[in-house]
């Protein structure tokens, strides 16, 4: 069944036959399909009064074990994002008494991030209808299709990354 990306490659076959335009069936899918789950993900952080950042900063606080704690700069890095991002996040999070920053004992210049009673609470909540929703959006691939995407998409940010 032909899709959207189907109908630009035939329009850009038809414009530039010169032109192997092959890579944008794959990236141009890859990023349907990243909307398509950003999507869903959004309407169920929705559902728990989150949005994907403040979920990756409270999963990240929560996967660092008790007494769920670290440094901004352990979560940017955990995170994967800018150490001002952080700052952003925190801010929002701190607001909503999710998380709180306290002086760091071991570095006098330092902070600590923790989460609160009321963040652990939450992500509690959260993270198994994230992952219900994950596990939904995937239910569509066999579990070796799965692996082999994963393995896939690593490659892609790889090369990606790499330039």
């Amino acid at each position: 069944m032909a899709d959207h990306v189907d109908r630009i490659l035939t329009q850009w076959h038809s414009e530039k036959p010169d032109l192997d335009v092959s890579p944008m069936a794959v990236i141009g899918r890859l990023n349907r399909a990243a909307i398509a789950v950003e999507s869903r993900l959004a309407d169920t952080f929705a559902r728990h009064a989150l949005d994907s950042a403040s979920f990756d900063v409270l999963a990240t606080l929560l996967r660092s074990g008790a007494p769920y704690r670290i440094t901004p700069v352990e979560l940017a890095r955990d995170a994967m994002i800018s150490t001002s991002a952080v700052a952003q996040r925190l801010n929002k999070l701190e607001t909503r008494g999710l998380v709180r920053r306290a002086a760091n004992p071991n570095d006098g210049r330092g902070t600590l991030v923790t989460l609160t009673d009321s963040g652990l609470e939450l992500i509690e909540a959260a993270l198994p209808d994230h992952l219900e929703t994950e596990h939904a959006i995937i239910a569509a691939l066999s579990v070796d299709e799965q692996s082999n995407l994963a393995a896939l998409l690593q490659r892609i940010h790889d090369a990606a990354s790499s330039s």
